[in-house]
């Protein structure tokens, strides 16, 4: 771990996995729960209904009648040979968190997190989050307390991508 004094922090990543999408109660408000590959960490980031199911249905497999928006641009990365490498939860400013898409040759192009992860679902990309972020967003959950997040991974199992819909 870095100092959180360190200039370097904000460029050092820590990679992610995506635990699931739910919808948070009583404001019905849905989130994404992400947690650090290597760590105790998780990062919990309040999303759109919209993204939320983009999210699920990745997670489950789910292929529609027509492309979503986030299929619509893996495919269009695959037809102009641009593969997404990496999607980098770069910041949290006034309480809004900032992402970025990562393509070869040091190319990024700025996006919201809950679509750049559903984007990193469809095409393996790599999901990280800057240290800062990190630092300043991050849950850390012991592994003793893992019981509580193995229950919140059952939830996750019971849920259908349309409860979020509105």
């Amino acid at each position: 771990m870095t100092d959180p004094q360190s200039p370097d922090e904000s460029r050092t990543t820590t990679e992610l996995s995506v635990v699931g999408v739910r919808v948070e109660l009583p404001s019905q408000q849905p989130i994404v729960l992400l947690k650090e590959v290597d760590g105790d960490r998780y990062l919990p980031i309040w999303i759109g209904a919209v993204e939320a199911t983009a999210i699920a249905f990745a997670q489950q497999g789910v292929v529609t009648a027509r492309p979503m928006t986030h299929d619509l641009l893996r495919d269009l990365l695959g037809a102009f040979d641009r593969p997404l490498r990496t999607v980098t939860i770069t910041e949290l400013r006034e309480g809004v968190f900032h992402a970025a898409l990562g393509f070869d040759g040091g190319l990024t192009v700025s996006a919201r997190p809950s679509d750049a992860i559903a984007l990193a679902l469809r095409t393996g990309a790599t999901i990280s989050s800057a240290e800062a972020v990190l630092a300043e967003a991050g849950i850390a959950i012991p592994d003793e307390q893992e019981d509580e997040v193995e229950k919140f991974r059952e939830f996750l199992d019971q849920i259908n991508p349309e409860d979020f819909e509105s």
